[in-house]
């Protein structure tokens, strides 16, 4: 018993010092408009905020906006990362490629990715077709950057090695390269995962008629701030779920790969 409760207190002092800096910035959100420094039209207190999620949740309305963001933003992501991968393990790898393409490359990513925003209108419309591609664009430079940074920065006296023992190109790939970008790669994916989620509120904002990002935007328009305060909550929880996600999987991946190398 006495271990299970040193185990514990254990526990909640780790929980605690992790969790400290998200408690103190609650507990100032709830006070300051209590006592009257904020105006509570401005920044409602916590626990108004707090209760205005949860009849949010049970009425179903964001569970509603959350399916149809989550479509948007995961197969901008999808494809973003699909494209960025393969394009920049061929950029890190071949050097001639690189030289042609690099100046290209740095003047796109440079470019705001909002500011184009209006671009992809004209071109596809108020529709689907917008709102993925403006996520697309935006998912596929973190990725991309990190991919030919990996493949640059491979220990070269492990590709002569492997070169002076007849491997072929695929097998060089395989067994040398990407294990070496695997870090780089993973980097690179969740900085994607959360340029997706930012850049899907900012395409839901805008002609479009349901999602997160539009909630919110409804809901401060018609003054509803307690449920607009609501929606940005739901947003940064899912940004914060979809992150530690993808530092565990990073994580195992990177033990299995280790594992299987020994």
């Amino acid at each position: 018993m006495y271990s299970l409760m040193r185990a514990i207190a254990g526990w909640l002092l780790s929980s605690l010092k992790k969790y400290i800096a998200i408690f103190i910035v609650v507990v100032v959100w709830e006070v300051l408009p209590r006592i009257g420094l904020v105006d509570t039209f401005l920044l409602p207190p916590f626990s108004v905020v707090i209760k205005s999620l949860v009849q949010l949740v049970l009425s179903g309305e964001i569970a509603k906006h959350l399916a149809i963001s989550f479509q948007r933003s995961f197969i901008g992501f999808v494809v973003g990362v699909g494209i960025a991968i393969p394009l920049g393990i061929l950029v890190g790898w071949c050097s001639k490629f690189e030289e042609i393409i690099d100046p290209l490359l740095q003047a796109c990513r440079n470019s705001s990715v909002l500011a184009l925003y209006p671009v992809f209108l004209l071109f596809f419309g108020l529709n689907e077709v917008s709102k993925t591609a403006i996520i697309i664009w935006g998912t596929v430079w973190p990725t991309l950057i990190n991919a030919i940074a990996g493949v640059k920065d491979t220990d070269q006296s492990l590709i002569k090695a492997a070169r002076s023992m007849g491997i072929s190109n695929f097998g060089l790939l395989h067994k040398v390269i990407v294990p070496a970008l695997l870090p780089y790669l993973l980097t690179g994916v969740r900085l994607s995962a959360t340029n997706s989620i930012l850049l899907l509120v900012a395409a839901e904002m805008i002609g479009a008629n349901a999602g997160l990002g539009y909630i919110i935007f409804a809901f401060q328009e018609g003054y509803a701030i307690p449920q607009m305060y609501a929606g940005v909550l739901t947003l940064s929880f899912i940004g914060v779920l979809v992150n530690a996600l993808l530092v565990r999987m990073g994580k195992q991946l990177l033990v299995n790969r280790g594992g299987n190398r020994v």
